[in-house]
């Protein structure tokens, strides 16, 4: 069996948030935690993104050795751009909870979006995604983890 320290997510902005994917979310990360699986990383989008965060800062309560590591595409105020005040607000507490931040593009490009997602692969060991559509950056994301060889676990 591989050895599973590290987990990403990926998914869609737009989600229909219910409490059986809350529940489902939570219990996929506690497994991994019981698995042995550490540190986690994120995004930082709206959707998909947001939902794991939160549910890794709210874990680490219970399971203080976790951590959330967001991989930021572009610098936080060109990323939160178009975005609405609550979800900002919600940003910045994910930004503040954060165990660790990599912004990984100066500015805003054509491409950063595709380039976070690579790094987060890169840095994985499994894959949690929420996922409905395969020709989407998320459905990107899968199929780059799945060529690496990495689990992926789809909620929805």
């Amino acid at each position: 069996m591989k050895c599973v320290k590290t987990c990403c997510f990926t998914g869609h902005r737009i989600i229909k948030i219910t409490p059986e994917l809350v529940q489902r979310l939570k219990d996929t990360i506690i497994e991994l935690i019981e698995q042995g699986v550490n540190d986690f990383y994120d995004g930082g989008a709206i959707g998909f993104d947001m939902l794991c965060a939160e549910t890794v800062i709210a874990l680490k309560a219970e399971y203080s050795d976790i951590k959330l590591n967001l991989l930021l595409p572009c610098p936080p105020e060109e990323q939160v751009k178009g975005w609405n005040k609550a979800q900002v607000k919600r940003y910045n507490n994910i930004l503040q909870a954060a165990d660790s931040v990599a912004v990984l593009s100066g500015h805003y490009t054509n491409d950063c979006m595709k380039l976070r997602n690579k790094r987060l692969v890169e840095l994985a060991d499994c894959c949690i995604c929420y996922c409905t559509n395969p020709r989407s950056g998320t459905g990107q994301t899968v199929r780059m983890a799945r060529e690496e060889g990495i689990d992926v676990i789809n909620l929805c």
